[in-house]
């Protein structure tokens, strides 16, 4: 890594483009503290992981982490939705808000097919394709070559490509360095931690920035997508946007600045450090979730006349921390007065809030639920 060069500027005639180096080749690390913080991060994601094979139904608890992500990562895009917003039906929201409502609803369901498809179709370029084509469904970007390759020049940043940021390398590069990227990523004769892969993978990624729009969002999303298919993660319960958004000003200088100083060690260090604290923060979320349900739980089986009713609506909760009057009586079968009762009795137990303030078309929520992960 001392070593390390990330690549090189090139005339176009009135602009540069930036031609990185290929990723696959041999690596040395030669960095005490980054082997540090690897081995922490190692650590950390042993013990989420932990839970994916411990806590019964854990996919239930994944949809939230998940709406998380697709809501963080659209929200470095300059997306408005709330993750309150992900479980409501797109009908339910002000017609100003629904098109930030497809873009997020657009990558939970790009993550979740690419993730059904890993057994099948491992990380490639076409799993990165097929995603991207999912999240331009409908939305900003639906005109700019969903689900291919760009075939002009892009930029970043500024109004025109004379006053850009930054300016990725040229289109008809692209496709040779993507076969690079997944060349590296199936790797293994010249070994090197997979952590510190997927690290060096998102670098590269945003670096070339293949698509003409969307290579913000793919390029996270890849990161769980490269962890379960190595099954770093028996489950997709780690996501870094958050941690990349709250940090975004850093999140951005550190990738130009392995551009444009060769500073890949911190680039590394920034998202082992990512890595870590999510990580840490994905443990303490389930601590809090297993602890919830069980007080939860409980309460109804103490109180609650209709106790196997209230369990069942619980159950629903945990995936999809929203509903209303008729969708008990879809889970439960009962009459909508008695929905209502069960409601009223949900919303004693500090279980379910109403959310739309209005006496007609209640929307209510699983508050608690909700805010373990804000």
């Amino acid at each position: 890594m001392r070593n390390f060069y990330a690549g090189k500027h090139i005339s176009q005639g009135y602009y540069k483009s930036f031609q990185p180096s290929e990723l696959n080749r041999q690596w040395l690390l030669d960095d005490i503290e980054i082997q540090q913080l690897l081995s922490r991060a190692d650590r950390q994601i042993g013990r989420l992981d932990m839970y994916s094979e411990y806590i019964p139904n854990i996919d239930l608890f994944i949809s939230m982490h998940v709406a998380k992500e697709a809501t963080q990562s659209s929200k470095i895009e300059g997306t408005q939705t709330n993750i309150e917003d992900v479980f409501l039906d797109k009908e339910d929201l002000g017609i100003e808000r629904r098109e930030d409502w497809v873009e997020v609803d657009n990558y939970i369901s790009a993550m979740n097919k690419a993730i059904q498809k890993l057994p099948e179709l491992p990380f490639s370029s076409r799993l990165i394709r097929a995603a991207h084509r999912i999240l331009l469904q409908s939305v900003r970007g639906e005109h700019k070559l969903p689900g291919e390759f760009r075939t002009s020049q892009n930029w970043i940043g500024g109004a025109s490509i004379n006053d850009a940021t930054f300016i990725p390398p040229v289109h008809t590069s692209v496709q040779e360095l993507m076969n690079d990227l997944e060349k590296f990523a199936h790797n293994d004769k010249n070994f090197f931690p997979d952590l510190l892969k997927i690290a060096l993978i998102h670098y590269q990624f945003e670096t070339i920035h293949p698509f003409l729009d969307g290579n913000g969002r793919v390029g996270r999303l890849l990161i769980t997508l490269y962890l379960v298919d190595k099954r770093i993660l028996t489950k997709p319960v780690l996501y870094l946007s958050d941690f990349f958004e709250r940090n975004r000003i850093l999140y951005y200088d550190n990738l130009m600045r392995v551009r444009s100083h060769n500073d890949i060690k911190q680039w590394l260090k920034f998202f082992l450090v990512g890595v870590i604290e999510t990580a840490e923060n994905g443990v303490a979320t389930f601590d809090a979730i297993l602890k919830l349900k069980k007080e939860k739980e409980e309460l109804i089986q103490k109180n609650s006349t209709r106790s196997h009713h209230l369990l069942n609506i619980l159950e629903h909760l945990y995936q999809r921390p929203i509903l209303n009057a008729q969708q008990v009586v879809e889970f439960t079968g009962v009459s909508m007065p008695t929905a209502y009762k069960i409601i009223d009795e949900m919303e004693q137990y500090d279980i379910l809030k109403e959310m739309t303030g209005s006496k007609r078309g209640r929307i209510f929520s699983f508050e608690p639920y909700i805010k373990l992960f804000l």
